[in-house]
């Protein structure tokens, strides 16, 4: 009997002191890294909720899953500038290991609250002009990422408006002043402008009443299009600019797919989701212990043309065969 209790003690002490060693090496094993991610939007917007969930399943392809070995800290700062730059603060408060930032707006709150955490940005268009990173080869500092487009691409979209509406002899450009992007792409549409036959003038897109204003009265001009350069705002009004173009019969090229998904005629840039999704692999080559600074900035790998068919019959609209047969996606 003595024997047996004398066993069985040995056994349990055994036991606890192995079980002493374990959470040690679990935590060892199972360390969780810090993400975080700063949007330009509402939590509720649909399009940023495809770009995030694209960079989410980047991370767990490359094995980083939220709430196993990472975690992951999101910030909706809307595109309220004063929002935007609380939500930097915070996240940057909080240490982690790496931070994603969607637009120049959010890049720029992020740099500003620190020079220490690594940044991996998309959806800027102008990285080494707005001063964000030294060059695209060696960004130096503690951020790299994706350019969106280069500002040439801007004139293209006046290119594709008089291609399927060559009737057009005025644009409204919607831009965002705000975003230190919103001026460049303008200016670039307006250099190809007069070999096009076309006189460009800009929308601002401060808010909701000023965008309704200005395309009420551009309206009532004849023989107008409109194109809606790449920002934060525009996305956010996406649905009201969409219908302002329909109630003003207005061709209109946008530049990202999901505003003909909605509605709108065409669009030609970037896809968006690929980019967060590249990003993913950026963050992953960070907590495996790469420096932003040697990370060069990539440019976009897929761009895609889409056409909505319905819309343009309801402008009557005929889209070339030409421009058709370029097209990623054509909805019917």
């Amino acid at each position: 009997m003595h024997f047996d209790r004398l066993k069985r003690r040995d056994f349990i002490t055994l036991i606890s002191g192995a079980a002493a060693g374990w959470p040690l090496t679990a935590r060892a094993q199972q360390t969780i890294r810090r993400i975080g991610i700063l949007l330009p939007a509402a939590a509720g917007d649909a399009e940023f909720q495809v770009r995030v969930g694209a960079f989410l399943d980047g991370l767990q392809q490359l094995g980083w899953i939220d709430g196993r070995n990472a975690q992951i800290d999101s910030r909706w700062a809307t595109t309220n500038a004063v929002e935007i730059r609380r939500h930097a603060a915070e996240l940057a408060a909080l240490a982690p290991d790496a931070i994603l930032a969607s637009s120049s707006p959010a890049l720029a709150a992020l740099q500003q609250a620190t020079n220490t955490v690594p940044i991996v940005f998309v959806n800027v268009v102008d990285p080494v002009g707005s001063g964000f990173v030294d060059s695209l080869a060696r960004p130096g500092g503690n951020t790299t990422g994706f350019v969106l487009f280069e500002y040439s691409l801007s004139g293209k979209w006046l290119e594709l408006l008089k291609q399927i509406a060559p009737n057009v002899t005025q644009a409204a450009v919607f831009r965002d002043t705000s975003n230190p992007t919103g001026n460049a792409q303008f200016g670039a549409i307006q250099t190809v402008a007069p070999s096009l036959g076309v006189e460009v003038g800009p929308v601002n897109m401060r808010d909701a009443s000023e965008i309704e204003r200005a395309a009420a009265a551009f309206a009532r001009s004849t023989n107008g299009g409109l194109i809606v350069t790449a920002s934060p705002s525009a996305t956010v009004h996406r649905n009201l600019i969409i219908e302002l173009a329909a109630r003003g019969k207005l061709p209109a090229v946008y530049f990202a797919r999901y505003f003909v998904i909605a509605g709108g005629l065409i669009s030609y840039g970037p896809d968006f989701a690929d980019q967060f999704r590249r990003a993913a692999g950026y963050v992953d080559r960070i907590l495996k212990g790469e420096k932003p600074a040697d990370l060069p900035v990539q440019a976009p790998t897929k761009y895609e043309l889409v056409v909505n068919l319905k819309t343009a019959k309801a402008l009557g609209l005929e889209i070339p065969p030409t421009v058709l047969a370029r097209a990623d996606e054509v909805i019917e």
